[in-house]
């Protein structure tokens, strides 16, 4: 699990159909001390996040199988917190 800040939203015409409807943002992973930590990664919502949040994410599979309820995904990173 990693902290991270959404930065933007992305969206697909062409999509995996397990992601289809879902909200996709770019989030950009954050170190201990607040700057940024290696590239911006695109991971799915699955809590109503939105552009200027910090956010935890995770890329734990089975995570994003049970958001997305299906056993195949091309999901890596999804996020599951919002933090106060």
């Amino acid at each position: 699990m990693l902290k991270a800040t959404v930065i933007g939203r992305t969206t697909s015409t062409l999509k995996h159909k397990s992601i289809s409807g879902q909200k996709l943002l770019i989030v950009q992973p954050q170190m201990q001390d607040g700057s940024p930590e290696g590239d911006p990664l695109i991971a799915i919502d699955g809590v109503g996040s939105g552009v200027g949040e910090q956010v935890f994410i995770t890329s734990d599979g089975r995570n994003a199988r049970a958001l997305l309820n299906t056993d195949a995904t091309p999901v890596r990173w999804s996020i599951i917190g919002i933090k106060d």
